[in-house]
């Protein structure tokens, strides 16, 4: 019971905070864009006249289905991994921005159902806005009139989508260590930023299978070069960050008082 009422005073934080609309609306406008950038680039008048985003919308290798949730599953493994990390920062963090770290911390509950039931929230938070993201791809691209939607096209596109946001979601609890260990979420946002970039490094150095940040878009990409292949190695890697990120924020909060 006390796992439950943890769970739905958690739930009732994201249901009164404002940033559970920012983050949707923002989980909507990724394919909105990508949707707008397609439309350029099925209309190669259009595109000439806009000059640099024009080019920008030649992004898309094919003007079909295919081509268009190939580009948003690579947002999901990129944009997505901004926003989930920025959804767990701030599930884990707030409660030192608005100064209530202390108050749970004297509660009669333990510590680790407090990080479990912030955790749940934040997957469920960051689930609920893949599923928001996917949706929205999916009516921009109807409304785009888009060829080529077979049932092969949309189950293969369902899949990688989704794989993709599973993969980037097991990042998660590295975040959250650092949300308590840096007390607030700015830290976390930095960290965020420098892992993308090093990412891309490493995606370009032939080590990005290696490199847990670089999974889930060498995921996305599926490509079959060498050096961007993942492997049984690959998802072990990933399996290990988040039981490290799990365990780094159960000690952190179970010692907390001692910080």
């Amino acid at each position: 019971m006390k796992a439950l009422s943890i769970l739905r005073v958690e739930i009732l934080k994201v249901q009164k905070s404002k940033i559970l609309f920012i983050t949707v609306g923002f989980f909507i406008l990724i394919p909105l864009m990508m949707a707008l950038m397609m439309f350029v680039s099925k209309n190669p008048d259009i595109a000439a006249k806009l000059g640099l985003f024009g080019t920008k919308a030649k992004m898309f290798n094919e003007n079909d289905w295919t081509g268009f949730g190939t580009v948003i599953i690579q947002s999901m493994a990129s944009v997505g991994f901004i926003g989930y990390g920025f959804v767990t920062s701030w599930v884990f963090g707030r409660e030192h921005s608005d100064r209530t770290f202390k108050d749970m911390l004297s509660l009669p509950v333990s510590r680790s159902l407090i990080v479990y039931a912030k955790m749940t929230v934040a997957f469920i938070w960051c689930l609920m806005l893949s599923a928001i993201l996917f949706l929205a791809s999916l009516l921009f691209g109807l409304m785009l009139d888009l060829p080529g939607l077979t049932n092969q096209v949309a189950v293969h596109f369902s899949k990688m989508f989704f794989m993709t946001s599973v993969l980037t979601l097991l990042l998660n609890p590295l975040i959250a260590f650092l949300s308590g260990y840096s007390n607030g979420i700015v830290a976390p946002l930095g960290f965020m930023i420098v892992t993308l970039i090093m990412a891309n490094f490493a995606g370009l150095l032939g080590i990005g299978p290696y490199f847990p940040w670089s999974i889930p878009g060498l995921y996305s990409v599926a490509s079959h070069d060498p050096g961007l292949q993942l492997h049984f190695s690959s998802y072990m890697i990933l399996a290990v960050t988040f039981f490290i990120g799990m365990a780094g924020t159960l000690y952190w909060w179970k010692n907390a008082d001692h910080k």
